[in-house]
């Protein structure tokens, strides 16, 4: 067993541990992607990733500025959450990253079929997403982890409670929001691939 915490003060050792990453990896689809523009400032976006060969890939319009500033600044960092996943709440991971963008044929012929697998589902899904995200202008972007920043909270609630850290216990989501009153989400995916 770990040394028993009494408190959130002490987060040592308590980092995600490679079976755990993996699963965290393959359960979340989104990431956040980190830069710095040419006056300093950090900034960041939402990413559907694939992780693969142990990098971050991700896709964008060669036009966003991410891109020069990637291709000037490499250095970035990936940050990824298991909110919202099977995984319950309250692992991260945090990736200092050095940026590469690709736009050869070779790279966006393996990379766009697994990110369509990882978004959507059945073929026809899947070809539509293809024919939607393989278009003129578009790059691909290695990012490459140099070090790394993690957490598992379920270890510090299995040192908290002073049991041994079990990789299937989770906690829930921590957001407790609510839409508002009256409101009524209509999904995409309801709608069909012909709307």
């Amino acid at each position: 067993m770990t040394d028993r915490r009494e408190n959130y003060r002490n987060v040592r050792g308590l980092g995600v541990d490679l079976e755990k990453r993996a699963m965290l990896y393959a359960a979340q689809t989104e990431c956040v992607v980190n830069w710095t523009t040419r006056d300093g400032w950090p900034v960041g976006v939402m990413h559907r990733f694939v992780w693969h060969e142990e990098r971050f890939w991700i896709t964008c319009a060669v036009e966003r500025k991410r891109v020069a500033a990637l291709r000037a600044r490499p250095q970035s960092s990936v940050v990824v959450s298991s909110e919202g996943t099977w995984l319950g709440g309250d692992v991260t991971t945090t990736a200092k990253t050095l940026a590469t963008i690709h736009d050869d044929r070779e790279t966006k012929d393996w990379f766009y079929p697994r990110l369509a697998e990882r978004q959507r589902q059945g073929d026809a899904e899947i070809a539509e997403f293809l024919r939607r995200i393989d278009t003129p202008g578009r790059v691909v972007i290695e990012l490459d982890p140099v070090s790394w920043i993690t957490y598992d909270g379920n270890r510090l609630e299995a040192s908290l409670r002073g049991m041994e850290y079990d990789p299937a216990m989770a906690k829930p989501t921590r957001n407790p929001a609510r839409p508002p009153d009256g409101w009524i989400t209509r999904w995409w995916t309801d709608a069909g691939l012909g709307d």
